[in-house]
């Protein structure tokens, strides 16, 4: 199947948490900043996150979460071009201009006919909307991206449980982790990679093999990993 390329990049804890804890006001973005032993590296995922493709995909929620909806300066028009995928929504339509402003071209999935980015369309000729019925198809939005828009490779930067469906759905081509010197814990705060659990051997093919390509020390006691995903395996 022709898709772009993807890239699952990620900061970690040791136990493979992706945020400090179960609520929307607990997240690595600024907690991290406030324990000592942890801040001090903390950067270093940042700076390797401009490194990143300039198609970033992202999910509506997270920028709800980072305050997108509230914004109200002019953003600066950045190289990077959004993919979000937004069916509640989580995006106003204040968020959604705002990233439209922000973005070469903003790229909206959902299965929301009432999501803003239909009112705001006509004042942003940047926003492409890919529309689903019932289910967004990750699979064929990748595709569409691909063939209808040219877009040849992407970073992907979502929750835990959308996470488990690129993987498990062998969307993934590599993962790279920034993994922090922290233990997080909790049952209830995300992982890497969340989704309902396997319930018995004949779902093992759903697990996907990795090949290490590099192990690298960071400053401050911090880990670069990236895995090659064996999705032929």
């Amino acid at each position: 199947m022709p898709r772009p390329y993807t890239t699952l990049f990620l900061l970690v804890s040791v136990d493979g948490k992706i945020s400090t804890g179960d609520t929307d006001a607990m997240d690595t973005d600024t907690d991290y900043k406030l324990i000592d032993g942890v801040r001090e590296g903390n950067k270093q995922y940042y700076d390797l996150e401009q490194q990143t493709d300039l198609h970033s995909l992202n999910s509506g929620r997270v920028f709800e979460k980072i305050g997108f909806n509230e914004k109200k300066d002019e953003p600066e028009k950045t190289p990077v071009s959004f993919i979000v995928i937004d069916s509640k929504p989580h995006l106003n339509k204040n968020g959604t201009a705002y990233l439209a402003k922000k973005s070469q071209t903003l790229y909206i999935i959902t299965t929301n006919s009432q999501h803003p980015a239909f009112k705001v369309k006509n004042d942003f000729p940047n926003i492409q909307i890919l529309k689903y019925e019932e289910k967004i198809d990750l699979a064929d939005a990748l595709r569409t991206l691909k063939e209808k828009y040219g877009v040849e490779r992407i970073t992907i930067q979502t929750g835990g449980t959308m996470n488990a469906s690129w993987i498990r759905e062998g969307l993934i081509d590599r993962i790279l982790l920034v993994v922090a010197p922290a233990m997080v814990g909790g049952k209830d705060t995300s992982t890497l990679m969340d989704g309902e659990s396997l319930h018995s051997r004949d779902e093992l093919f759903k697990i996907k093999a990795l090949e290490l390509v590099r192990a690298e020390p960071l400053e401050n006691s911090y880990l670069l990993l990236e895995y090659k995903v064996k999705n032929d395996a």
